[in-house]
């Protein structure tokens, strides 16, 4: 079970939300986010959703919260979205975006994403890091970023 202020999450319940509180999840964050915005329907996103689990749990230690958006079509939430989590026992915090418009709910998450997904936002406040990755990430990517992402910034840079 995860906790957001005052949210319990159960592996299995995937909450439908607005870009809004994604975004109020974002400024109000006080531990690191690694945010996948990702669909049933779509194979790279699937293919990374593994991934992305293990090394969220691989970096326990660093408090960062997984939390795993779901584009799926409003007929798929919640049944075949909570099905599709539930027969693959995946663990995080899984949230469904209610909105149709990616033209306003992408350059919420980041000026740059065409609305292609898989997409990911790193992000660290602790040393204010923000990456955005539009593609399917690869182990080797996903380790690297997450190395950089809790890296000290450099005084010299």
């Amino acid at each position: 079970m995860l906790c957001w202020p005052g949210i319990r999450i159960d592996a299995q319940e995937v909450r439908s939300v607005k870009i809004t509180e994604i975004e109020k999840m974002i400024s109000e964050s006080r531990h690191p986010l690694l945010i996948n915005f990702w669909a049933t329907w779509c194979k790279p996103c699937v293919e990374e959703l593994p991934s992305l689990i293990r090394e969220v749990k691989a970096h326990a230690a660093d408090s960062i919260e997984l939390i795993l958006v779901s584009l799926d079509d409003k007929e798929n939430y919640p049944g075949k979205l909570r099905d599709f989590i539930r027969n693959r026992n995946y663990e995080g915090t899984f949230l469904w975006l209610d909105e149709t418009n990616a033209d306003y709910f992408c350059p919420v998450i980041d000026t740059s994403w065409s609305g292609a997904i898989p997409a990911t936002l790193f992000l660290n406040k602790k040393n204010a890091y923000r990456k955005f990755v539009e593609a399917k990430l690869t182990d080797r990517t996903l380790q690297d970023i997450l190395r950089e992402m809790f890296r000290s910034p450099s005084r010299n840079e």
